[in-house]
């Protein structure tokens, strides 16, 4: 069965997804839409597909549809979209505001719509590998870090909304459900620029986030704390390194001898979109991988962005 899709926003995201679409078998691209037909043009001669600058032109007749416009679009579009398509993949952030999100996943749940949020993070295979690691573990904490200067064609969302959501959504996803949250950040031409927030999970563990676009440095790492192991992951190098407590010696005068070892986890090489996509396609034909980030993943996210900002403003 052909599953017919069609991809809403040509902008960088929009042409990774392209890219990707175009490779998997048992998709048809039907429609590429965008408000920039010179753009549009290059695309659709280099890919041989339609394109057009009608929306309702765009989502009509299709299976699927995948929404990677701007942020400051995604509600609009959405709804455009939910009562027509069955099958939605939305970018992150799934909207603008946590209101937005839930005005989102009533209209979903009401036209019993499948929707993907974007957290292209749960695909990264050191993730899948620390998810196997830890699952096991009792984690007492786990630090998220995530810096570099914002790209010049983000301009509609700031470091919590385009950075630190992906750590967001992963500390919810490793940790579970959050009781309360501490958080501070600084301010850069009136969008916050950095951000460090602390969220106490009600599993009694937690997570510490670090987002900045204060520095050039591009930093992707995640450094977990759990009874009897330290796990250092590297999300760009996709480097997972375990370092664990191998035994304690016999008292030797007032002090123990602690020995340890370290042993680097294997994890297979593959594209993180690539497999993100993949699943989406498998959901759409009914195949719905209990991991994926669906609405309630988005909406949850932006349920803490809510919060961090509301503290950040009172710090």
């Amino acid at each position: 069965m052909t599953l017919k899709v069609s991809l809403l926003g040509t902008g960088m995201m929009g042409k990774n997804h392209l890219r990707v679409l175009d490779l998997l078998r048992g998709v048809e691209i039907s429609q590429i839409f965008d408000i920039n037909e010179n753009e549009l043009k290059d695309l659709s001669r280099q890919y041989s597909i339609p394109y057009t600058l009608d929306i309702e032109e765009a989502i009509e007749g299709v299976d699927a549809v995948i929404i990677a416009t701007s942020t400051s679009t995604h509600f609009e579009y959405f709804t455009k979209c939910v009562s027509k398509v069955r099958n939605i993949f939305i970018e992150k952030p799934l909207a603008t505001s946590y209101e937005e999100a839930c005005l989102m996943q009533e209209l979903a749940i009401e036209h019993d719509s499948f929707v993907q949020c974007g957290f292209i993070e749960r695909f990264n295979p050191v993730i899948s590998a620390l998810k196997k690691v830890v699952s096991n573990k009792k984690i007492i904490n786990i630090d998220f870090t995530r810096t570099n200067r914002l790209s010049q064609r983000i301009n509609d969302v700031d470091v919590i909304l385009d950075l630190m959501i992906h750590d967001l959504d992963l500390a919810l996803f490793l940790n579970g459900p959050v009781e309360n949250i501490i958080a501070y950040g600084r301010n850069e031409d009136a969008l916050v620029a950095f951000a460090s927030v602390i969220l106490e999970h009600s599993n009694g563990t937690l997570s510490r986030l670090l987002a900045s676009k204060m520095t050039e440095k591009k930093i992707r790492n995640i450094q977990a704390t759990t009874s009897d192991s330290f796990i250092d992951v590297e999300l760009l190098s996709k480097e997972l390194i375990l370092h664990r407590q191998s035994s304690v010696s016999s008292k030797v005068g007032d002090s123990y001898k602690i020995s340890s070892f370290e042993e680097k986890i294997e994890v297979q090489p593959q594209e993180a979109l690539l497999v993100e996509c993949q699943k989406f396609v498998s959901a759409c034909n009914g195949d719905i991988d209990p991991n994926l980030p669906g609405i309630k993943a988005g909406v949850e996210s932006l349920k803490l962005c809510k919060e961090i900002y509301k503290k950040i403003r009172n710090d």
